[in-house]
């Protein structure tokens, strides 16, 4: 096992209008704004990334044409709360826009580290936590606050504060594990910018939890075991993709890659055999809702990239532990808090992996024997936020398939166990971790053999008995073309083998059908809120798999731009509002799946790996298999003398 790491960015100029912001340049942009008169001593950075460019731009930019290079940037002044968004000009040095956000209509920017910071403090200086802590024979110096987003449920005094909900858990000690022992019942309210305590609700005393949580400590500490013998990845001849800078090519695949705190890693410009297939792919969006009602916790619904950013929380990764083989690893640079450039070390991994067999097949008339074994290309990262830690795996394969896999693992968010007709599993004695879904959105700026594209759905239905059918065993598949955004909400149906197909009528093949890619949805449940719930406002687009809309580069988020208390229906139900025509135009797919996880004893005291995701194979895009020309493996690894 090798791995080679990709060095910092350079101080030279950028050689394509998507290549990532570089530290310099991000030194720049804080420069500009500071000279613009915009920054002060409570003055934050949210968010600093490239602005990219318009797709048409991209796609006409030749080496060599100048490049206007600009950076997105989002400001907090923590003394008053207010947020600022503004687009800057490095190129030119210069700010090019600068908005205000009110916070009344259009949310809050996300939470800052900073903000979380000092949340234990404030909490030692209010007398109704200490007196709830008190109460229930707690040290509250042992106990560690855990402030999370606070939605909007319509409470008056919350309106325009910047606000967030602390739950607590208990540390006997340095070594102990915290999420064993949450002290439930009660939850403290915080003003983030008074910097205070603003509201205590002490619902209910519950017995702590005191078993210890920590996998290798009792009671959970097993001895490892010897019976596993080495697995080892060699590729004696190096890995068959080629990098330079952001592009990637591998087989007949070629693409750019590029990151940012909000959305993670991205692809751009995803193309096969020369062919474009997809402009840009994300996970744009993802939230968690809970389904506890209790007063304590019927607000726990978090948007993990809206109002986390949780790309700033991505690991550094580990040959031989978090990636196998010849492997690639990427350094990733942001801006910190003080708009300064930060290096997250080996963020992104990039490697192949053997699939197993790719086609085969052993005839009876003709004796041929012919196996061939896939293989694919693996662009991931991996992230840790709160108890929970995120991978994400894009795959790249030899038959043309794209696959987006979505890793959950980490520990449960706990809380303590009310029995069997409440709504959480008992994982200790008298330990309960919630039910909840895990809900992402995958934002596909779709380009099938180019920017005419049109999405029919397609169900497998059976034809009735009659004249064509006298034997009842005929079904075909109905194809529904989606003509309008609003038509295009659409829901997964498997007991249909429901998928949508993105074709170019433009483009054939060599028998006349319309070239395609089909999106293959893995249908497990929506969001499972009420309707007229609050989180069903906010997290819209989690109430359908599908959403189709016209390219707009400025809608690029499906819960809005600002989602931190953003009181809802922003993002994807304000674009489709507009009802644009879908068909032969330039789209965006936009796809919801996820996880509805009812936890397991055996997810406790750390989750084994679940796995949520979709596939996006061709289509009537190739004349045929196009994987017939991967040779054979050598004999020596099919066979043993």
């Amino acid at each position: 096992m090798t791995a080679t790491l990709e060095p910092q960015q350079k101080t030279a100029a950028p050689d394509h209008p998507l290549t990532p912001l570089s530290a310099d340049e991000i030194r720049a942009a804080r420069r500009i704004v500071d000279e613009h008169g915009l920054l002060g001593e409570s003055v934050r950075f949210v968010f600093v990334a490239l602005d990219e460019p318009h797709k048409r731009d991209v796609l006409a930019f030749t080496p060599g044409d100048d490049i206007d290079r600009r950076a997105r940037v989002l400001l907090l002044d923590r003394a008053t709360g207010q947020g600022s968004d503004l687009v800057v000009s490095v190129t030119e040095g210069r700010v090019v826009s600068e908005v205000s956000i009110d916070s009344t209509v259009d949310g809050h920017v996300p939470i800052l580290d900073q903000e979380f910071e000092d949340i234990e403090s404030f909490l030692l200086d209010c007398p109704e936590w200490i007196e709830a802590m008190t109460r229930r024979k707690l040290n509250p110096t042992d106990v560690r606050a855990v402030p999370l987003s606070a939605g909007v449920f319509g409470h008056e005094d919350e309106v325009g504060r910047r606000i967030v909900r602390v739950l607590a858990f208990y540390q006997y000690d340095e070594a102990d594990l915290p999420w064993a022992h949450p002290i439930d019942g009660v939850v403290a309210y915080v003003d983030l910018t008074g910097r205070k305590v603003v509201k205590v609700i002490d619902e209910i005393e519950l017995p702590l939890p005191t078993e210890r949580g920590q996998w290798d400590a009792e009671p959970h500490a097993v001895p490892a075991r010897t019976d596993l013998k080495p697995i080892e990845i060699t590729q004696p001849e190096g890995a068959s993709f080629t990098v330079d800078g952001n592009r990637i090519t591998w087989a007949d695949w070629d693409f750019r890659f590029g990151f940012d705190v909000r959305e993670g890693l991205t692809l751009h410009q995803l193309s096969i055999d020369g062919r474009p297939v997809v402009y840009r792919a994300s996970v744009a969006e993802m939230v968690v809702p809970y389904a506890d009602p209790s007063p304590v916790r019927y607000w726990q619904n978090y948007f993990d990239q809206g109002e986390y950013l949780f790309g700033r929380y991505t690991n550094a990764l580990e040959l031989g532990c978090d990636c196998l083989g010849e492997i690639k690893y990427f350094d990733v640079t942001i801006a910190d808090e003080d708009g300064n450039p930060k290096v997250m070390k080996n963020a992104i991994c990039l490697h192949e992996e053997d699939f197993g067999v790719l086609w085969k097949h052993t005839d009876m008339f003709n004796g041929m024997a012919e196996v061939r074994r896939s293989r694919r290309l693996v662009i991931s990262f991996f992230l840790t936020i709160g108890n929970y830690d995120y991978g994400f795996y894009w795959y790249l394969y030899l038959d043309g398939t794209i696959q987006l896999e979505a890793k959950a693992t980490g520990i449960v968010f706990a809380s303590a166990y009310r029995g069997p007709d409440g709504f959480s599993t008992e994982m200790a004695p008298g330990l309960g971790a919630p039910f909840h879904q895990h809900m992402f959105s995958a934002r596909l700026d779709m380009a099938v053999d180019g920017l005419t594209n049109t999405v029919e759905e397609v169900d497998a239905v059976a034809v009735p008995v009659g004249p064509d059918n006298p034997w009842g065993n005929a079904f075909r598949p109905q194809k529904t073309k989606l003509t309008h955004e609003l038509e295009a909400m659409r829901t997964a149906d498997n007991l249909k083998a429901r998928t949508w197909h993105i074709t170019n009528p433009t483009k054939q093949n060599r028998l006349g059908q319309n070239v395609g890619y089909a999106l293959y949805p893995e249908g497990q449940p929506t969001l499972l809120a009420d309707p007229s719930s609050s989180i069903a406002k906010r997290a819209a687009f989690a109430t359908k798999h599908l959403w189709v809309t016209k390219y707009d580069p400025a809608e690029r988020y499906p819960a809005g731009q600002f989602v931190n208390q953003h009181p809802g229906n922003a993002g994807l139900p304000s674009y489709v509002a507009q009802d644009r025509n879908i068909d032969g135009e330039d789209i965006v797919v936009w796809h919801t799946f996820g996880l509805t996880h009812f936890p397991r004893p055996e997810d406790w005291p750390v989750m084994p790996v679940d796995y949520a995701g979709f596939k996006l194979k061709p289509v009537s895009f190739f004349d045929q298999n196009p994987a017939l020309d991967v040779p054979a493996a050598p004999r020596s690894h099919c066979c043993e003398d």
